[in-house]
Protein backbone atom coordinates (compact mmCIF):
# COMPACT_ATOMS: atom_id res chain seq x y z
CA UNK A 1 0.00 0.00 0.00
CA UNK A 2 2.78 1.98 0.64
CA UNK A 3 4.48 1.46 -2.35
CA UNK A 4 1.26 2.59 -3.98
CA UNK A 5 1.19 6.24 -2.32
CA UNK A 6 4.66 6.56 -3.15
CA UNK A 7 3.92 6.29 -6.69
CA UNK A 8 1.20 8.59 -6.88
CA UNK A 9 2.74 11.31 -4.34
CA UNK A 10 6.65 11.01 -6.01
CA UNK A 11 5.49 12.92 -9.03
CA UNK A 12 4.01 15.94 -7.26
CA UNK A 13 7.68 16.27 -5.76
CA UNK A 14 8.77 18.92 -8.74
CA UNK A 15 5.54 20.06 -8.85
CA UNK A 16 4.12 23.18 -8.17
CA UNK A 17 1.79 24.25 -5.29
CA UNK A 18 -0.16 26.04 -8.03
CA UNK A 19 -0.10 22.97 -10.54
CA UNK A 20 -1.42 20.50 -7.64
CA UNK A 21 -4.30 22.85 -6.73
CA UNK A 22 -5.65 23.50 -10.61
CA UNK A 23 -5.50 19.67 -10.77
CA UNK A 24 -7.40 19.16 -7.55
CA UNK A 25 -9.90 22.01 -8.29
CA UNK A 26 -10.63 19.89 -12.05
CA UNK A 27 -10.61 16.75 -9.96
CA UNK A 28 -13.29 17.42 -7.63
CA UNK A 29 -15.19 19.44 -10.18
CA UNK A 30 -14.57 16.69 -12.97
CA UNK A 31 -16.17 14.26 -10.45
CA UNK A 32 -18.97 16.87 -9.92
CA UNK A 33 -19.74 16.95 -13.86
CA UNK A 34 -19.90 13.14 -14.12
CA UNK A 35 -22.72 12.53 -11.15
CA UNK A 36 -24.76 15.43 -12.52
CA UNK A 37 -24.69 13.21 -16.17
CA UNK A 38 -25.86 10.37 -14.00
CA UNK A 39 -28.51 12.11 -12.78
CA UNK A 40 -29.25 13.58 -16.63
CA UNK A 41 -28.74 17.10 -14.58
CA UNK A 42 -28.14 20.12 -16.94
CA UNK A 43 -25.43 21.30 -14.12
CA UNK A 44 -23.11 18.69 -15.84
CA UNK A 45 -21.98 21.58 -18.93
CA UNK A 46 -21.33 24.35 -16.41
CA UNK A 47 -19.25 22.45 -13.84
CA UNK A 48 -17.63 20.14 -16.42
CA UNK A 49 -16.22 23.27 -18.30
CA UNK A 50 -14.59 24.41 -15.30
CA UNK A 51 -12.92 20.97 -15.54
CA UNK A 52 -12.65 21.05 -19.04
CA UNK A 53 -10.76 24.84 -18.94
CA UNK A 54 -8.13 23.90 -15.89
CA UNK A 55 -7.40 20.36 -17.97
CA UNK A 56 -6.62 22.12 -20.81
CA UNK A 57 -3.67 24.52 -19.02
CA UNK A 58 -2.33 21.57 -17.98
CA UNK A 59 -1.69 18.79 -20.00
CA UNK A 60 -0.96 21.74 -22.80
CA UNK A 61 1.57 22.56 -20.01
CA UNK A 62 2.73 19.33 -20.22
CA UNK A 63 2.23 19.06 -23.95
CA UNK A 64 0.18 16.04 -24.09
CA UNK A 65 -1.49 17.36 -27.35
CA UNK A 66 -4.17 14.85 -28.23
CA UNK A 67 -5.61 14.77 -24.81
CA UNK A 68 -5.75 18.71 -24.52
CA UNK A 69 -7.23 18.80 -27.88
CA UNK A 70 -9.98 16.50 -26.46
CA UNK A 71 -10.59 18.83 -23.23
CA UNK A 72 -10.87 21.72 -25.50
CA UNK A 73 -13.16 19.75 -27.22
CA UNK A 74 -15.24 18.93 -24.31
CA UNK A 75 -15.68 22.84 -23.64
CA UNK A 76 -17.07 23.87 -27.32
CA UNK A 77 -18.87 20.71 -26.94
CA UNK A 78 -20.09 21.50 -23.40
CA UNK A 79 -21.45 25.21 -24.57
CA UNK A 80 -23.77 22.81 -27.58
CA UNK A 81 -25.03 20.12 -24.75
CA UNK A 82 -25.73 22.96 -22.28
CA UNK A 83 -28.24 24.53 -25.12
CA UNK A 84 -29.58 21.42 -26.17
CA UNK A 85 -29.99 20.01 -23.04
CA UNK A 86 -31.73 23.38 -22.45
CA UNK A 87 -34.31 23.44 -25.23
CA UNK A 88 -37.96 22.36 -23.59
CA UNK A 89 -41.34 22.09 -25.64
CA UNK A 90 -44.37 22.74 -23.52
CA UNK A 91 -42.25 22.53 -20.42
CA UNK A 92 -40.59 19.26 -21.22
CA UNK A 93 -37.13 18.73 -22.74
CA UNK A 94 -36.84 18.45 -26.57
CA UNK A 95 -33.96 15.93 -26.54
CA UNK A 96 -34.58 12.96 -24.11
CA UNK A 97 -32.44 10.08 -23.05
CA UNK A 98 -32.68 7.66 -26.51
CA UNK A 99 -30.98 5.42 -28.23
CA UNK A 100 -28.51 5.74 -31.37
CA UNK A 101 -30.44 5.07 -34.75
CA UNK A 102 -28.31 3.40 -37.28
CA UNK A 103 -27.65 7.25 -39.03
CA UNK A 104 -26.13 8.50 -35.35
CA UNK A 105 -24.30 5.12 -35.36
CA UNK A 106 -22.20 5.80 -38.37
CA UNK A 107 -22.29 9.80 -37.65
CA UNK A 108 -20.24 8.10 -34.46
CA UNK A 109 -17.95 6.42 -35.96
CA UNK A 110 -17.27 8.77 -38.59
CA UNK A 111 -16.25 11.07 -35.66
CA UNK A 112 -13.80 8.39 -34.06
CA UNK A 113 -11.64 8.22 -37.13
CA UNK A 114 -11.83 11.61 -38.03
CA UNK A 115 -10.50 12.37 -34.73
CA UNK A 116 -8.03 10.07 -34.33
CA UNK A 117 -6.94 11.10 -37.77
CA UNK A 118 -6.79 15.04 -36.70
CA UNK A 119 -5.08 14.16 -33.28
CA UNK A 120 -2.18 12.26 -35.23
CA UNK A 121 -1.74 14.66 -37.94
CA UNK A 122 -1.84 17.76 -34.54
CA UNK A 123 1.53 15.27 -33.37
CA UNK A 124 3.19 15.49 -36.84
CA UNK A 125 2.87 18.79 -37.17
CA UNK A 126 4.52 19.23 -34.28
CA UNK A 127 6.96 16.62 -35.06
CA UNK A 128 6.43 14.36 -32.19
CA UNK A 129 8.45 11.10 -32.27
CA UNK A 130 5.32 8.76 -31.34
CA UNK A 131 5.78 6.56 -28.63
CA UNK A 132 3.36 4.41 -27.71
CA UNK A 133 1.43 6.20 -24.77
CA UNK A 134 0.44 8.51 -27.92
CA UNK A 135 -1.17 6.41 -30.11
CA UNK A 136 -3.56 5.15 -26.96
CA UNK A 137 -3.95 9.13 -26.86
CA UNK A 138 -4.88 8.77 -30.60
CA UNK A 139 -7.20 6.21 -29.74
CA UNK A 140 -9.10 7.31 -26.81
CA UNK A 141 -9.06 11.12 -28.47
CA UNK A 142 -11.07 9.13 -30.91
CA UNK A 143 -13.80 7.08 -28.31
CA UNK A 144 -14.13 10.33 -25.90
CA UNK A 145 -14.89 12.40 -28.97
CA UNK A 146 -17.58 10.07 -30.23
CA UNK A 147 -18.72 9.75 -26.22
CA UNK A 148 -19.15 13.71 -25.63
CA UNK A 149 -21.37 14.36 -29.00
CA UNK A 150 -23.68 11.21 -27.80
CA UNK A 151 -24.05 12.64 -24.49
CA UNK A 152 -24.97 16.10 -25.80
CA UNK A 153 -27.55 14.60 -27.74
CA UNK A 154 -28.58 12.24 -24.78
CA UNK A 155 -27.66 8.94 -26.27
CA UNK A 156 -27.17 6.00 -23.66
CA UNK A 157 -24.77 4.98 -25.20
CA UNK A 158 -22.30 7.40 -24.40
CA UNK A 159 -21.52 5.52 -21.02
CA UNK A 160 -20.48 2.45 -22.74
CA UNK A 161 -18.19 4.68 -24.65
CA UNK A 162 -16.96 6.78 -21.29
CA UNK A 163 -16.40 3.15 -19.73
CA UNK A 164 -13.92 2.01 -22.46
CA UNK A 165 -11.97 5.18 -22.54
CA UNK A 166 -11.99 5.51 -18.96
CA UNK A 167 -10.79 1.89 -18.47
CA UNK A 168 -7.99 2.84 -21.11
CA UNK A 169 -6.99 6.71 -19.19
CA UNK A 170 -6.15 4.85 -15.62
CA UNK A 171 -3.23 3.37 -16.44
CA UNK A 172 -2.21 5.56 -19.31
CA UNK A 173 -2.40 9.16 -16.45
CA UNK A 174 -0.36 6.93 -13.88
CA UNK A 175 2.09 6.62 -15.89
CA UNK A 176 2.93 9.63 -16.98
CA UNK A 177 2.60 10.47 -13.17
CA UNK A 178 -0.75 12.40 -13.42
CA UNK A 179 -2.10 10.75 -10.23
CA UNK A 180 -4.85 12.58 -9.60
CA UNK A 181 -5.96 12.64 -12.93
CA UNK A 182 -5.66 8.72 -12.98
CA UNK A 183 -7.47 8.19 -9.63
CA UNK A 184 -10.06 10.45 -11.36
CA UNK A 185 -10.76 8.65 -14.46
CA UNK A 186 -11.40 5.44 -11.95
CA UNK A 187 -14.05 7.18 -9.90
CA UNK A 188 -15.06 8.15 -13.60
CA UNK A 189 -15.42 4.18 -15.06
CA UNK A 190 -17.17 3.35 -11.32
CA UNK A 191 -19.57 6.53 -12.23
CA UNK A 192 -19.92 5.59 -15.56
CA UNK A 193 -21.24 2.17 -15.08
CA UNK A 194 -23.78 3.65 -12.60
CA UNK A 195 -24.64 6.42 -15.06
CA UNK A 196 -25.51 3.45 -17.79
CA UNK A 197 -27.55 1.84 -15.28
CA UNK A 198 -29.59 4.49 -14.30
CA UNK A 199 -30.18 5.89 -17.77
CA UNK A 200 -31.26 2.88 -18.98
CA UNK A 201 -33.86 2.62 -16.01
CA UNK A 202 -34.93 6.06 -16.87
CA UNK A 203 -35.41 4.82 -20.62
CA UNK A 204 -37.11 1.68 -20.33
CA UNK A 205 -39.67 3.42 -18.04
CA UNK A 206 -40.45 5.99 -20.03
CA UNK A 207 -40.59 3.03 -23.41
CA UNK A 208 -42.88 1.08 -20.63
CA UNK A 209 -45.47 4.02 -21.09
CA UNK A 210 -44.90 4.98 -24.16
Amino acid sequence: MTQIFDFFLNAYKETSTTFIILEAVAFVFGIASVIYAKRANILVYPVGIVATIITVYLLYKAAYLGDMMMNFYYSVMSIYGWWNWARKKDNKPIVPISRTNNKEKGIGIVFFLVTMLVTYLVYKAYDYDLQIVNYIDILTSGILFTAMWYMANKKIENWTLWIIADIITVPLYAYRGLGMLSIQYLIFTILAIQGYNQWKKRLNKKLQFA
